[in-house]
């Protein structure tokens, strides 16, 4: 089947009996082997599964996902997968047992068929750090122009989706991490309401802001997908939905990049020819001492949240975000040739949670679900631009994030859910339009995606592949 086609096509194909679970798996390996390995060298696939082939022949189709291939970030345990998060620390210690995720996936017929490469810890290391590349994974390129970068975390997720290497992926998200490479790479993102998506087996960063979620070339896929994950009902029939929207438009949440900026008032204008209610929402930037707030609680928790994970993870060998720091130094010349791990250093520094951490999370979280709540008094969603353009990867110096707004800040801090569709290309590459929903209001935020995905009429974007 062609390497674009839906999720839902390719399930109903397999249940027709036009295609199989085996064959679909055999397809993707071989894609993975022409575009990702050789050839284009996505290198968006950290590893494979060796048994992704006999797993399709058993897989029942009349399951949800049908035998589907998906891949999941590598920071996800699953049994014959890494789970490395991207870092030689984790990659003798295989993994024992899956993520409740991934045991909501396999019993809902999902073939994981690999892993995805990141930004290592989940960009959580160092502010110099190269978003998509990792010391196990090595850089993970962008499909549409090969020196830009894929952005983070879920690198690799974003990237293979945007290259039709399979159909669904999971990634995860602390604040941009699945709607900063669903933009980059022209695809779907959502990072659901924090707690919605089990993060059991999930290499953590912070329990107040983790999330697991979608990417996807639609959002009728992304819903599929997040129906599984969660087990929330009624996200596939949201993303038919044509019940009339009231939708908030933040101009606050532009990017600065002319580009991406025109997109988004182009976007806005299609949106006025359809039934859907807009209304200008008035939201203030955060103060710099909102952000340095979060950056701080994140380190915090960092300290506490993969203490408790490592033990568990290493039989008791590798127990604390000290000795990692430890071990990174240990080989340097492997770990720290691109950039240090000052985060990781300041986040010792830091300790983890005490009274500083809470004095801190409280001012940060009373500041997002105050500037949310009264954005979404009268409105069914908010709406933003999100990244400018991919920058070029530039190994050692860092991302040159340039122009992007601060739409994943307030809905990250305060677990809300966000996300993110293609709005457009612009210097050959894609961007993407944010969406931001109430906590705990998934269908809302799928049908507003649906229609405005529908409103905007881009399609499936196919990238240019340019080396």
């Amino acid at each position: 089947m062609s390497s674009f086609v839906s999720a839902h096509e390719t399930i109903a194909a397999i249940r027709s009996g036009k295609t199989s679970a085996a064959e679909l798996a055999t397809e993707a390996l071989e894609r993975i082997q022409r575009v990702d390995q050789s050839g284009y060298e996505l290198n968006s696939v950290l590893a494979v599964s060796k048994t992704a082939l006999n797993d399709a022949m058993t897989i029942a189709k009349d399951l949800p996902l049908a035998g589907l291939p998906i891949f999941i970030k590598d920071n996800i345990q699953a049994i014959g997968l890494p789970g490395t998060a991207g870092s030689k620390a984790l990659e003798n210690y295989p993994v024992k047992q899956d993520s409740e995720l991934v045991t909501r996936l396999r019993a809902a017929g999902a073939n994981i068929i690999g892993a995805t490469n990141l930004s290592e810890w989940a960009n959580i290391r160092s502010s110099k750090s190269t978003s998509g590349w990792s010391a196990v994974g090595g850089l993970t390129a962008n499909p549409w122009i090969h020196k830009h970068s894929a952005g983070g975390s879920s690198s690799g997720s974003g990237s293979a989706i945007s290259a039709g290497l399979v159909s669904l992926a999971v990634g995860t998200e602390t604040d941009g991490s699945i709607v900063c490479p669903a933009s980059l790479n022209g695809c779907v993102g959502i990072k659901p309401t924090v707690g919605s998506v089990s993060r059991v087996g999930v290499v953590p960063i912070s329990d107040a802001q983790d999330s697991p979620g979608p990417l996807a070339r639609s959002v009728a896929d992304a819903a599929l997908l997040l129906e599984v994950l969660s087990g929330i009902n009624g996200l596939v029939a949201a993303a038919e939905s044509t019940q009339p929207l009231r939708i908030g438009i933040v101009k606050s949440w532009l990017s600065g990049d002319a580009g991406t900026d025109q997109l988004f008032e182009a976007a806005i204008r299609e949106l006025a020819k359809t039934s859907i209610t807009l209304v200008e929402i008035k939201v203030s930037a955060p103060a710099e001492s909102i952000g340095n707030d979060e950056y701080e609680c994140l380190l915090h928790e960092l300290v506490d949240d993969l203490g408790t994970y490592l033990p568990g993870r290493t039989d008791g060998e590798l127990v604390s975000l000290a000795e990692v720091v430890k071990f990174n130094q240990a080989i340097a010349d492997t770990e720290l040739k691109h950039f240090g791990q000052e985060l990781f250093d300041a986040a010792l520094d830091l300790g983890g949670r005490a009274r500083a951490y809470n004095r801190k999370r409280s001012r940060n979280l009373l500041w997002a679900t105050q500037t949310l709540d009264n954005a979404l008094k009268d409105v069914d969603v908010l709406i933003g631009a999100t990244y400018s353009p991919a920058w070029e990867s530039t190994l050692g110096k860092g991302d040159d994030y340039g122009n992007n707004s601060w739409i994943t800040m307030a809905p990250a801090i305060a677990g809300y859910p966000i996300g993110c569709i293609p709005m457009g290309i612009t210097e050959g590459l894609p961007v993407g339009l944010g969406v931001v929903a109430r906590a705990n209001d998934e269908v809302k935020l799928v049908a507003a995606m649906a229609q405005i995905e529908s409103a905007l009429g881009l399609g499936v974007l196919h990238p240019t592949f340019t080396k």
